[in-house]
């Protein structure tokens, strides 16, 4: 397969939504994923939703990896999955906390009365 089949955008493909500095100064792409999404984006986006219609056997190949990742190939198909991840996904959020911890019986059963009654009996012994 030559990514020479895969016809380009008819324009430049940005977005500027998700992507406002540009897709390398994201941190997420390369400048060549970079260059990829800009020139093959729009022809990308097209297929995807069923605009245009595949010309070739790259193209067709190229909707046979959206519908199943493993198929894909080329370094066009991985970097479109790779935008598609990035921008329909939910982001992956870590915490340096752990997990938040389970509430004790003893303490679910607290009641603020207990207090003032152990106050009271403290203030008597004195």
């Amino acid at each position: 397969m030559s990514e020479f089949d895969f016809r380009t955008g008819k324009k430049p493909f940005y977005d500027n939504q998700k992507f406002r500095r540009g897709f390398a100064k994201s941190g997420n792409f390369t400048i060549a994923e970079e260059e990829i999404l800009i020139r093959y984006g729009d022809t990308f986006l097209g297929l995807e939703k069923g605009e245009l219609i595949p010309q070739s056997d790259v193209e067709k190949h190229f909707l046979l990896a959206l519908s199943d990742e493993s198929k894909a190939e080329s370094k066009l198909e991985k970097t479109w999955l790779k935008y598609c991840h990035q921008t329909r996904d939910r982001k992956k959020f870590h915490t340096l906390n752990g997990k938040k911890p389970d509430i004790d019986d003893s303490i679910a059963a607290y009641e603020p009365e207990d207090d003032l009654i152990n106050d009271l009996s403290d203030d008597d012994n004195l």
